[in-house]
């Protein structure tokens, strides 16, 4: 992987070298061209005035003394024709050459002339540069300039040079950071990769049954070692998913088995009641409550289970509940008004409720959630206290709440309730510490939650927030 991130890096900066290092040497040596051409045109025009004023005065002393020292000086070839065509002055030019005839003839002409070539180190070594000689309405002669392009090309290639060189260093920087990069990058990916195939080694296999789901691999691609480090992780997940099911799968198992040796148990202690003698009969009884709370626990255990295994689940079953949680509340608060008498505690619906609110929960499991915190409240509010009903509707969501004004729990212990086992300090004795954990869990298989929050000044509110049912 490291080699392949090396390869892109590197294909980038070089790219992004290229990008600003070919436009500046073509800028440059078009630069050169043009000032190249700017100086021989100008030296053309200054030969032209002097061979119109020879042509004026009839005497070209003048013009063949400036050109041959321009030769002399320069080593550049000069060729100054007459109206006729006729060699006026020559300082080392060919007046045969193709191409010292063809700028000729197109000077006599007083034809533009053609743009010239850019030059590149690699270029001709001469260029040629004609202006026409008297004025655009009469031509008298021509003028040619032979110039060298050695200078020029030799800037170009000087340059172009130390752009390369630039291009070069600022290569070599690229490969460096990227080499940094890639290392800092890279190896904490190796060490984890290397870390989860270790552990994945020392997992249990799942079961054969188990239904593996869409890899992250199989969906996402990716380099080699990013696919392993994947398939590592996948591997990992389905082993740790497929341990917390057979956990589950246990629990429920073992309390399951539990049960009937506790029924056997129980009638068998019904059956010795008569013969228990009265010094005994209270060890008796507390044995009996102990039984009646052991069987209360594995009761749980079991429902616990069910509710946090999702294969426990139906899921289109689920996908279809829904019900009217107004109606739900109403239900509650008919059914739990003789045990808040009972308690002398008041229990009421908060008003006003919306008409409906069609939430995505069977009505079953809306009332089995329901009923763990107002028994809570009954057993553990106190007297006098007062138990309140709630549903609020939000944006695709249904709120119900259970809130009290009783005596509360400790702030330290509010973000325990939902935990297994734990029952607060002030909580009486009785109860196994899994009503709410059951509660929690069946909101959250159903795609929402159970929190727990303290009132003030002081009481307990449980939040249930659960998907409202799509209009279909």
């Amino acid at each position: 992987m490291r080699r392949r991130l090396l390869v892109a890096l590197t294909v980038f900066a070089a790219i992004a070298v290229l990008a600003f290092a070919v436009p500046l040497s073509l800028t440059i040596a078009t630069s050169r061209t043009q000032q190249l051409v700017l100086a021989r045109s100008g030296d053309a025009d200054r030969f032209a005035n002097l061979a119109d004023a020879a042509v004026s005065g009839g005497d070209s002393r003048a013009l063949a003394d400036e050109v041959n020292r321009y030769h002399e000086l320069y080593g550049e070839n000069v060729l100054v024709v007459d109206a006729r065509g006729a060699t006026a002055v020559n300082a080392g030019a060919d007046g045969t050459d193709p191409d010292i005839v063809a700028a000729v003839a197109a000077a006599r002409r007083n034809q533009r002339p053609h743009a010239v070539a850019k030059l590149t180190p690699w270029g001709a070594r001469t260029m040629l540069v004609a202006r026409p000689v008297g004025t655009g309405v009469q031509v008298n002669g021509a003028v040619v300039i032979e110039a060298s392009t050695a200078r020029a090309r030799g800037d170009i290639t000087r340059d172009w040079a130390i752009i390369a060189v630039g291009g070069m260093v600022a290569m070599t920087l690229f490969m460096v950071l990227a080499v940094t990069l890639s290392r800092w990058v890279l190896r904490p990916l190796a060490a984890l990769s290397h870390a989860v195939a270790q552990l994945t080694a020392t997992l249990p296999k799942p079961r054969a049954d188990t239904v593996a789901p869409v890899s992250l691999a199989g969906r996402h691609g990716g380099p080699p070692e990013m696919r392993a480090l994947a398939e590592s992780f996948d591997a990992m997940a389905l082993a740790v998913a497929d341990s917390a099911d057979a956990q589950r799968q246990l629990v429920a198992d073992t309390a399951h088995a539990m049960r009937n040796p506790l029924a056997a148990l129980t009638i068998r202690l019904d059956s010795l009641e008569p013969s228990i003698p009265r010094s005994a009969a209270s060890t008796f009884r507390g044995a009996g409550a102990e039984v009646d709370r052991l069987t209360a626990l594995l009761d749980g255990l079991l429902s616990l289970a069910v509710a946090e295994t999702p294969a426990a689940f139906d899921r289109t079953r689920i996908a279809d509940a829904h019900c009217d949680a107004v109606q739900v509340v109403a239900d509650r608060f008919d059914a739990w008004c003789s045990a808040f008498v009972a308690a002398d505690q008041e229990l009421r619906v908060a008003s006003p409720s919306p008409a409906r609110a069609e939430v995505a929960v069977s009505a079953e499991v809306l009332a089995q959630i329901l009923d763990v915190p107002l028994s809570n409240a009954t057993r553990y509010a106190g007297p006098r206290a007062r138990t309140e009903l709630a549903v609020v509707t939000e944006p695709g969501w249904v709120v119900l709440s259970v809130h009290d004004d009783g005596a509360g729990v400790r702030s330290d212990e509010i973000d325990k309730l939902t935990t297994r086992f734990f029952r607060g300090s002030a909580a009486r004795a009785g109860g196994s510490g899994l009503g709410l954990p059951i509660a929690a869990a069946l909101a959250q298989a159903r795609g929402g939650t159970l929190t727990v929050h303290a009132e003030r000044p002081h009481g307990l509110a449980v939040l249930v927030r659960l998907p409202a049912a799509v209009a279909g």
